[in-house]
């Protein structure tokens, strides 16, 4: 199945909502990242989230989240736009642990349970909005549930779930945001949280093959379920040596004179795709020749 996300309204109207599948990107973001089972785990949470976040914007609109606890794994930081490109990296890949007390991968230790999630989009506006809230559980879900209520201020439920394979590749993934639009009366409300509540794992589902159609079908009723669109989802990076090259000029003729006698060249890493560029004397040259050109 490839990745996709649906975009739909439920419940006459008073539901918005988001389902995705991140298998194939979750699995990209894994390879490159060469993470273990339980930063896999926390990082595809986190892509997925990010990647259905992005499905909420429009235009060249982007967003850049970063969940910073103060667990092994330290900070993981992903970004999306509402074209359906995400990437994401992850500060220590190499984190995993036992299952935890419900038999799943145990994400929170891995986050940690103290710190903070911000999002920061760029709108296209001269200021950008930006948004941070305490981790209430480092399960990823729970904290952007918590994010939507207090920092947008829109009721919401958020699920991510990942399975990982014994060799440590992808085998499932994907997600769910559902949001209650003004007006929801709270009877509606009251039976939605408790559907929720005992909702399987997104990621169970995902492997049993269900679409992110079924899955939302699943949670509200066919008849209640509206699709309005889909979007191809994927990971993509937007590392290219011009970026680098504009970075290297950023740091002035000085710090590059220094790399041309000290390192005879240079070679930086992209932290999302750990694609790595070289840089010859030569080029580091010409690149000085723009710095003092500045």
């Amino acid at each position: 199945m490839n990745d996709y996300i649906v975009k739909a309204t439920a419940l006459n109207g008073m539901v918005r909502a988001y389902a995705a599948t991140t298998t194939n990107t979750v699995g990209e973001t894994q390879r490159r990242q060469d993470t273990w089972a339980t930063a896999s785990a926390a990082l595809g949470r986190a892509v997925t989230i990010t990647a259905m976040m992005g499905a909420m914007l429009k235009g060249d609109d982007t967003l850049t989240v970063k969940v910073e606890g103060n667990g092994p794994m330290g900070a993981i930081v992903a970004d999306g736009n509402a074209v359906g490109t995400v990437r994401g990296y992850v500060t220590n890949p190499h984190v995993d642990f036992d299952l935890n007390d419900n038999g799943k991968l145990d994400v929170a230790r891995a986050v940690g349970t103290e710190g903070n999630i911000s999002v920061v989009k760029d709108l296209g506006l001269k200021d950008y909005f930006t948004g941070s809230v305490p981790i209430v559980s480092g399960e990823i879900g729970e904290d952007f549930t918590y994010y939507f209520a207090n920092s947008e201020q829109i009721p919401s439920a958020v699920g991510a779930g990942v399975l990982v394979n014994p060799d440590q590749s992808i085998l499932s993934s994907g997600g769910f945001i559902v949001q209650v639009m003004p007006g929801a009366s709270e009877d509606s409300i009251a039976a939605l949280e408790d559907k929720i509540q005992n909702f399987p794992a997104i990621s169970n589902l995902i492997r049993e093959g269900n679409s992110p159609e079924q899955i939302l079908e699943r949670l509200f009723g066919q008849e209640e379920v509206k699709i309005h669109e889909t979007l191809p989802v994927e990971f993509k990076c937007k590392c290219s040596k011009e970026r680098l090259e504009n970075a290297i000029i950023g740091l002035g003729s000085d710090e590059i004179q220094k790399m041309i006698e000290e390192d005879h060249g240079a070679e930086a890493t992209c932290h999302f795709c750990n694609e790595k560029y070289q840089f010859t004397e030569e080029e580091l040259e010409a690149l000085k020749d723009s710095a003092n050109e500045q």
